[in-house]
């Protein structure tokens, strides 16, 4: 690996926090070569960056490298194909190509690709799992809810008075 950080990564609309993107090392999808092409000048974390620590960002960020840690945002988030995620990850919208190991809370739409391993509990209000993607773990799905509210009903009780429930009647 070419470049090591430790700590934090923010990313916002700033030019300079921008990462240059080449073409994949690897032979791909279609699919996967169309969403690299549109996300030229988007911002991306390479495949040869490796991350330990937290990362927040805005709007959209590409991950096809390594990343040891937190990951948090209200924006829209790629894993590539190439990207091995180890922790939490809190988003508005993933899109996984390749491989996390830890659990996913997305208040909007999680999509697993064919290629990509998922292993740790999933949460989302939209689930598109396509034929050959690995998800080994539990998902909870809502439907047209936000995930951010509790999805378990409230249980409410009501003490009305010192009678046991089942008492004998006279």
């Amino acid at each position: 690996m070419s470049s090591i950080g430790e700590g934090s990564f923010h990313s916002g609309t700033d030019e300079s926090s921008r990462a240059s993107y080449g073409e994949p090392t690897r032979t791909t999808t279609n699919d996967y070569h169309k969403f690299m092409a549109e996300h030229s000048g988007k911002d991306v974390l390479s495949s040869d960056v490796e991350i330990k620590g937290s990362i927040k960002f805005q709007k959209e960020l590409l991950i096809d490298g390594k990343v040891e840690g937190e990951i948090n945002s209200e924006g829209v988030l790629t894993i590539g194909e190439n990207a091995d995620i180890r922790g939490e990850i809190k988003t508005k919208s993933i899109t996984v190509f390749g491989k996390v190991q830890g659990n996913i809370t997305v208040s909007e739409r999680c999509e697993l690709k064919s290629k990509c391993t998922l292993q740790g509990d999933l949460k989302a209000a939209r689930l598109i799992i396509e034929e050959g993607a690995t998800f080994i773990g539990k998902s909870e799905v809502s439907s047209g809810m936000s995930v951010k509210s509790s999805s378990r009903p409230e249980v409410v009780r009501h003490e009305e008075s010192a009678k046991p429930a089942f008492a004998a009647r006279a």
